[in-house]
């Protein structure tokens, strides 16, 4: 058999189950550590719950995934996750998903393994949303269950370094509120409002645009061009104002031909 036929015979295998993203849905990609739990506190032994080392490996895993070829819009990050927005008119890989989810978690495997100096290693899944509002909720729904999981981790390891095995910690915490979780907190003399606002609600990535001046060489004067830097905000705003932050991130769909 010639090699174009036999190509050709082959290729159905590895693209029949093939599915891509329609023209006018949002792209959410959502990338999560695989066994990070033993990785960080095993392992690399981060501080618990929070560690500044660990943050900032996150955000620079997800700044590399906004800069990997993909037109990114908006990347938040918390915990052991990142979420990304995409461009609605992005096109790469003709919006295969196998494509994305592949690509994007071999780049934060690598990029977070080489910055760590251990193997690490992530999935990636693709939401597909059809409208601008179920985007806002997507992100007001991870950014809550940041929250969420900054008050159980506080009062977990608050009670772990009290001397609390893992057992015992648990049983504690089991079917505690929001407030008793405060309060918990509170009797160690920790406000879990007074906390770092990026523990609480995670890290938001987005592009900015900024003057830079530099100096031409032929006439030596002093020129203005307008470039692009990722910024990294460390105190969102929670609640309704961060669906407005995430609102302004997102540009409507171009209708085919217009």
């Amino acid at each position: 058999m010639k090699f174009d036929d036999l190509d050709k015979k082959m290729r159905v295998y590895e693209t029949a189950a093939d599915l891509c993203v329609l023209p006018g849905m949002f792209m959410v990609a959502r990338l999560d550590g695989r066994s990070f739990t033993r990785l960080t506190k095993e392992v690399c032994q981060f501080e618990a719950p929070f560690d500044e080392r660990f943050r900032d490996l996150m955000m620079s895993t997800a700044e590399s995934l906004m800069n990997c070829g993909f037109r990114v819009l908006y990347a938040y990050t918390e915990s052991d996750e990142i979420s990304l927005l995409f461009d609605p008119g992005e096109q790469l890989f003709s919006r295969k998903l196998r494509k994305y989810n592949s690509t994007l978690a071999g780049e934060a495997s690598a990029q977070f393994s080489v910055r760590l100096g251990q193997p690490a290693s992530f999935d990636c899944r693709i939401s597909q949303l059809p409208g601008i509002e179920l985007v806002v909720d997507y992100f007001r729904w991870r950014n809550e269950d940041a929250a969420r999981n900054a008050l159980s981790a506080w009062c977990y390891w608050t009670l772990r370094k009290d001397g609390q095995n893992e057992q015992q910690a648990t049983q504690r915490m089991l079917g505690l509120s929001v407030g008793q979780k405060n309060e918990l907190l509170f009797q160690y003399g920790i406000n879990f409002n007074d906390l770092p606002i990026w523990q609480k609600r995670g890290v938001g990535l987005f592009w900015e645009e900024y003057d830079k001046v530099s100096r031409n060489p032929l006439t030596m004067q002093e020129v203005t061009a307008r470039r692009r830097r990722i910024r990294t905000e460390f105190e969102l705003p929670m609640k309704d104002d961060y669906s407005r932050f995430v609102r302004s991130f997102i540009f409507q769909p171009q209708t085919q031909g217009a």
